[in-house]
Protein backbone atom coordinates (compact mmCIF):
# COMPACT_ATOMS: atom_id res chain seq x y z
CA UNK A 1 0.00 0.00 0.00
CA UNK A 2 1.25 3.49 -0.86
CA UNK A 3 2.50 5.51 2.09
CA UNK A 4 1.57 9.17 1.72
CA UNK A 5 2.62 10.26 5.19
CA UNK A 6 5.68 12.03 3.81
CA UNK A 7 3.32 14.68 2.41
CA UNK A 8 2.49 17.24 5.13
CA UNK A 9 -1.04 17.73 3.78
CA UNK A 10 -1.99 14.24 4.99
CA UNK A 11 -1.43 15.36 8.59
CA UNK A 12 -4.42 17.70 8.35
CA UNK A 13 -6.40 15.52 5.95
CA UNK A 14 -5.40 11.87 6.65
CA UNK A 15 -5.78 9.49 3.73
CA UNK A 16 -8.20 6.73 4.70
CA UNK A 17 -7.62 5.17 1.27
CA UNK A 18 -4.01 6.01 0.39
CA UNK A 19 -4.18 3.90 -2.76
CA UNK A 20 -6.75 6.35 -4.23
CA UNK A 21 -6.30 9.78 -5.75
CA UNK A 22 -6.50 12.37 -2.94
CA UNK A 23 -8.47 15.51 -3.86
CA UNK A 24 -8.57 18.74 -1.84
CA UNK A 25 -11.42 20.90 -3.01
CA UNK A 26 -14.76 22.70 -2.66
CA UNK A 27 -17.84 22.77 -4.95
CA UNK A 28 -16.83 26.01 -6.67
CA UNK A 29 -16.60 26.32 -10.49
CA UNK A 30 -12.90 25.42 -10.39
CA UNK A 31 -13.36 22.71 -7.78
CA UNK A 32 -16.18 20.84 -9.52
CA UNK A 33 -14.16 20.60 -12.72
CA UNK A 34 -12.08 17.91 -11.03
CA UNK A 35 -15.06 16.24 -9.35
CA UNK A 36 -16.86 15.97 -12.69
CA UNK A 37 -13.83 14.52 -14.48
CA UNK A 38 -13.43 11.93 -11.74
CA UNK A 39 -17.11 11.01 -11.91
CA UNK A 40 -16.97 10.81 -15.71
CA UNK A 41 -13.88 8.61 -15.78
CA UNK A 42 -14.62 6.41 -12.76
CA UNK A 43 -11.13 6.90 -11.38
CA UNK A 44 -11.14 5.99 -7.65
CA UNK A 45 -10.61 9.00 -5.41
CA UNK A 46 -10.90 10.27 -1.87
CA UNK A 47 -12.30 13.77 -1.41
CA UNK A 48 -11.16 16.19 1.29
CA UNK A 49 -13.11 19.39 1.89
CA UNK A 50 -11.01 22.54 2.20
CA UNK A 51 -13.09 24.94 4.28
CA UNK A 52 -12.63 28.61 3.46
CA UNK A 53 -14.68 29.45 6.56
CA UNK A 54 -11.82 28.22 8.72
CA UNK A 55 -9.08 29.36 6.29
CA UNK A 56 -7.98 25.80 5.56
CA UNK A 57 -6.45 27.05 2.31
CA UNK A 58 -3.98 29.16 4.31
CA UNK A 59 -2.84 26.32 6.56
CA UNK A 60 0.80 25.18 6.33
CA UNK A 61 -0.41 21.72 5.34
CA UNK A 62 -2.40 22.95 2.36
CA UNK A 63 0.30 25.42 1.32
CA UNK A 64 2.77 22.53 1.27
CA UNK A 65 0.78 21.13 -1.67
CA UNK A 66 -0.31 24.40 -3.28
CA UNK A 67 1.70 27.51 -2.37
CA UNK A 68 -0.88 29.56 -4.30
CA UNK A 69 -3.50 28.71 -1.61
CA UNK A 70 -6.27 27.91 -4.14
CA UNK A 71 -8.42 24.85 -4.67
CA UNK A 72 -8.42 22.31 -6.21
CA UNK A 73 -5.24 20.35 -5.62
CA UNK A 74 -4.55 16.63 -5.91
CA UNK A 75 -2.13 14.03 -4.65
CA UNK A 76 -1.95 10.96 -6.87
CA UNK A 77 -0.37 7.91 -5.18
CA UNK A 78 0.13 6.37 -8.63
CA UNK A 79 1.69 9.26 -10.50
CA UNK A 80 4.20 9.24 -13.35
CA UNK A 81 6.64 6.31 -13.03
CA UNK A 82 4.40 4.90 -10.31
CA UNK A 83 5.48 7.50 -7.74
CA UNK A 84 3.20 9.83 -5.73
CA UNK A 85 2.61 13.07 -7.58
CA UNK A 86 1.10 16.38 -6.38
CA UNK A 87 -0.51 18.92 -8.68
CA UNK A 88 -2.48 22.17 -8.41
CA UNK A 89 -4.30 24.49 -10.87
CA UNK A 90 -7.59 23.12 -12.17
CA UNK A 91 -6.64 23.28 -15.85
CA UNK A 92 -3.40 21.37 -15.28
CA UNK A 93 -5.28 18.77 -13.22
CA UNK A 94 -7.85 18.25 -15.99
CA UNK A 95 -5.11 17.69 -18.56
CA UNK A 96 -3.32 15.32 -16.20
CA UNK A 97 -6.43 13.23 -15.47
CA UNK A 98 -7.41 13.09 -19.14
CA UNK A 99 -3.89 11.91 -20.00
CA UNK A 100 -3.86 9.40 -17.14
CA UNK A 101 -7.16 7.79 -18.13
CA UNK A 102 -7.01 8.24 -21.91
CA UNK A 103 -10.46 9.84 -21.75
CA UNK A 104 -12.07 13.25 -22.36
CA UNK A 105 -9.34 14.53 -24.69
CA UNK A 106 -8.41 13.58 -28.26
CA UNK A 107 -5.29 11.45 -28.60
CA UNK A 108 -4.18 12.92 -31.92
CA UNK A 109 -1.98 16.02 -31.66
CA UNK A 110 -4.26 18.40 -33.60
CA UNK A 111 -7.28 17.50 -31.48
CA UNK A 112 -5.27 17.62 -28.27
CA UNK A 113 -3.85 21.06 -28.97
CA UNK A 114 -7.22 22.39 -30.08
CA UNK A 115 -8.70 21.15 -26.80
CA UNK A 116 -5.92 22.90 -24.89
CA UNK A 117 -6.69 26.07 -26.85
CA UNK A 118 -10.29 26.10 -25.57
CA UNK A 119 -9.19 25.09 -22.09
CA UNK A 120 -6.89 28.13 -22.03
CA UNK A 121 -9.79 30.24 -23.31
CA UNK A 122 -11.68 29.31 -20.18
CA UNK A 123 -8.73 29.64 -17.82
CA UNK A 124 -7.56 33.00 -19.14
CA UNK A 125 -10.89 34.55 -20.11
CA UNK A 126 -14.15 33.05 -18.92
CA UNK A 127 -13.05 32.23 -15.38
CA UNK A 128 -11.41 35.56 -14.49
CA UNK A 129 -14.00 37.74 -16.24
CA UNK A 130 -17.05 35.91 -14.87
CA UNK A 131 -15.46 36.00 -11.43
CA UNK A 132 -15.12 39.77 -11.63
CA UNK A 133 -18.76 40.08 -12.69
CA UNK A 134 -19.65 38.07 -9.60
CA UNK A 135 -17.61 40.37 -7.37
CA UNK A 136 -19.12 43.58 -8.72
CA UNK A 137 -22.68 42.25 -9.04
CA UNK A 138 -23.15 39.95 -6.01
CA UNK A 139 -20.42 40.59 -3.46
CA UNK A 140 -18.65 43.63 -2.00
CA UNK A 141 -18.27 45.33 -5.37
CA UNK A 142 -22.03 45.81 -5.68
CA UNK A 143 -21.79 48.67 -3.17
CA UNK A 144 -19.45 50.68 -5.40
CA UNK A 145 -21.26 53.74 -6.70
CA UNK A 146 -19.04 53.83 -9.79
CA UNK A 147 -20.44 51.12 -12.08
CA UNK A 148 -17.73 51.44 -14.72
CA UNK A 149 -15.69 48.49 -13.35
CA UNK A 150 -18.78 46.27 -13.30
CA UNK A 151 -19.80 47.34 -16.78
CA UNK A 152 -16.32 46.68 -18.12
CA UNK A 153 -16.41 43.07 -16.93
CA UNK A 154 -20.00 42.61 -18.05
CA UNK A 155 -19.09 43.77 -21.56
CA UNK A 156 -16.11 41.43 -21.71
CA UNK A 157 -18.17 38.52 -20.40
CA UNK A 158 -20.79 39.14 -23.10
CA UNK A 159 -18.02 39.19 -25.71
CA UNK A 160 -16.66 35.87 -24.45
CA UNK A 161 -20.14 34.32 -24.48
CA UNK A 162 -20.44 35.49 -28.09
CA UNK A 163 -17.17 33.78 -29.00
CA UNK A 164 -18.35 30.56 -27.36
CA UNK A 165 -21.77 30.83 -29.00
CA UNK A 166 -20.13 31.06 -32.41
CA UNK A 167 -17.93 28.07 -31.67
CA UNK A 168 -20.89 25.91 -30.68
CA UNK A 169 -22.95 26.49 -33.82
CA UNK A 170 -23.35 23.14 -35.56
CA UNK A 171 -21.50 21.33 -32.74
CA UNK A 172 -22.75 19.13 -29.93
CA UNK A 173 -19.83 20.18 -27.72
CA UNK A 174 -16.92 22.59 -27.88
CA UNK A 175 -14.79 20.05 -29.73
CA UNK A 176 -17.61 18.78 -31.92
CA UNK A 177 -19.20 15.39 -31.34
CA UNK A 178 -16.87 14.50 -28.49
CA UNK A 179 -17.48 15.78 -24.97
CA UNK A 180 -14.33 16.51 -22.99
CA UNK A 181 -12.32 18.64 -20.62
CA UNK A 182 -12.94 21.87 -22.54
CA UNK A 183 -16.65 21.50 -21.76
CA UNK A 184 -15.99 20.44 -18.17
CA UNK A 185 -13.81 23.51 -17.64
CA UNK A 186 -16.26 25.96 -19.20
CA UNK A 187 -19.82 25.14 -18.26
CA UNK A 188 -19.49 25.17 -14.44
CA UNK A 189 -18.48 28.83 -14.82
CA UNK A 190 -21.54 29.54 -16.95
CA UNK A 191 -23.68 27.83 -14.33
CA UNK A 192 -22.15 30.04 -11.66
CA UNK A 193 -22.60 33.20 -13.72
CA UNK A 194 -26.33 32.74 -14.26
CA UNK A 195 -27.06 30.83 -11.04
CA UNK A 196 -24.97 31.71 -8.01
CA UNK A 197 -23.99 35.17 -9.26
CA UNK A 198 -27.50 35.85 -10.58
CA UNK A 199 -26.04 37.73 -13.55
CA UNK A 200 -27.92 36.07 -16.41
CA UNK A 201 -30.00 39.13 -17.22
CA UNK A 202 -27.02 41.41 -16.75
CA UNK A 203 -25.02 39.65 -19.49
CA UNK A 204 -28.04 38.87 -21.69
CA UNK A 205 -27.55 35.14 -21.32
CA UNK A 206 -30.70 34.18 -23.21
CA UNK A 207 -29.31 35.91 -26.32
CA UNK A 208 -26.72 33.14 -26.61
CA UNK A 209 -28.91 30.27 -27.76
CA UNK A 210 -26.09 27.88 -28.65
CA UNK A 211 -24.46 28.31 -25.25
CA UNK A 212 -27.81 27.72 -23.58
CA UNK A 213 -28.43 24.58 -25.64
CA UNK A 214 -25.11 22.96 -24.76
CA UNK A 215 -25.25 24.14 -21.15
CA UNK A 216 -28.62 22.41 -20.75
CA UNK A 217 -27.15 19.19 -22.15
CA UNK A 218 -24.14 19.50 -19.85
CA UNK A 219 -26.05 19.80 -16.57
CA UNK A 220 -28.22 16.78 -17.47
CA UNK A 221 -25.26 14.41 -17.58
CA UNK A 222 -25.41 12.05 -14.55
CA UNK A 223 -21.71 12.47 -13.78
CA UNK A 224 -22.12 16.25 -13.91
CA UNK A 225 -25.11 16.12 -11.57
CA UNK A 226 -23.00 14.17 -9.08
CA UNK A 227 -19.82 16.15 -9.54
CA UNK A 228 -21.48 19.53 -9.02
CA UNK A 229 -22.15 18.55 -5.40
CA UNK A 230 -18.77 17.02 -4.52
CA UNK A 231 -17.65 17.68 -1.88
CA UNK A 232 -21.02 18.50 -0.29
CA UNK A 233 -21.29 22.05 1.02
Amino acid sequence: MTDLRAFPITKKWPARHPDRLQVYSLPTPNGVKVSIVLEETGLPYEMHKVSFDSNDQMSPEFLSLNPNNKIPAILDPDGPSGKPFALFESGAILVYLASKTGMLMPRDDPGRFETLQWLMFQMGGIGPMFGQVGFFHKFAGKDHEDKRPRDRYVAESKRLLGVLDGRLKGRAWIMGDDYGIADIATFPWIRNLVGFYGAGDLVGFEEFGEVRRVFDAFVKRPAVERGLNIPPR
